[in-house]
């Protein structure tokens, strides 16, 4: 069972981080940097669960490892992104739809909003933390799964990154690697390794916290991230309705003619 006092104290760090960042996004009067800290909000419950519940075991080490090994690239690579770059469209257009006062409202719509979701959604990380000690066939199968994840993910971000750093490619799609199989294989990873996560909470006993990977799921289909990313950029680039047509919106599949 879940030490619930240890939840819901991490919980409390949680919030007590996203007021930080938000006086520092006040400062910066950018609130993309939410981004950067989106992924670390799993590594502090992790690591604050870990330390306040004292238990301790095998599966305590791979599950810290794992979310430290996803937390930290994906946190890092988000900031390197951003460095230089002004607030994000999708923030602006958030500011635009929220003033006057955007900048105080943003404390609850953007910042404690996503602190909740990470709590909620980090359920699978407790459950595997103070789950049943013994590693079985479901941890083997879950890591599996977060390392193909993990390879979606990354790959994905690389792909991209180096495509748009070519001035050469401006304007265009990118449609080989990864991208030929599927318009988002970072969201699809991101998916698969939470998915991995839950599988480890299973063999932990905690099958309950399936809620997690199902919000995870539907944020990423639905809300933050296929859908709010291609509302509009058949708009902002054209020939994207081509590749629309071609390519798998989510799950990896071969390109139609």
């Amino acid at each position: 069972m879940i030490d619930w006092t240890a939840f819901l104290w991490s919980g409390v760090l949680l919030l007590l981080v996203a007021v930080v960042f938000w006086l520092f996004s006040l400062w910066r009067n950018d609130v993309s940097i939410v981004d950067s800290l989106w992924s670390l909000m799993f590594l502090l419950v992790a690591l604050a669960y870990a330390a306040i519940s004292g238990d301790s075991g095998p599966r305590e080490v791979l599950v810290l490892a794992l979310v430290a090994v996803w937390a930290l690239r994906l946190s890092a690579y988000i900031s390197w992104r951003n460095h230089g770059e002004p607030e994000d469209y999708r923030y602006q257009e958030i500011r635009a739809n929220n003033e006057p006062g955007f900048r105080y409202k943003s404390f609850y719509i953007v910042f404690v909003l996503q602190a909740v979701l990470a709590w909620v959604i980090s359920l699978p990380l407790a459950g595997a933390i103070s789950g049943q000690p013994d590693i079985g066939f479901l941890d083997y199968a879950g890591v599996a799964l977060f390392l193909a994840g993990l390879f979606f993910e990354a790959v994905g971000d690389l792909q991209l990154s180096r495509f748009r750093k070519d001035p050469e490619n401006a304007g265009k799609v990118l449609d080989t690697g990864l991208w030929r199989y599927t318009r988002h294989p970072n969201y699809f990873g991101n998916f698969t390794l939470w998915w991995g996560f839950y599988l480890v909470a299973l063999s932990a006993g905690a099958w309950w916290t399936i809620v997690s990977p199902l919000l995870m799921t539907f944020l990423l289909l639905k809300v933050s991230g296929v859908a709010l990313l291609e509302k509009d950029i058949g708009e902002r680039r054209p020939r994207y309705q081509q590749y629309i047509r071609r390519t798998n919106a989510f799950f990896p599949g071969l390109p139609r003619n």
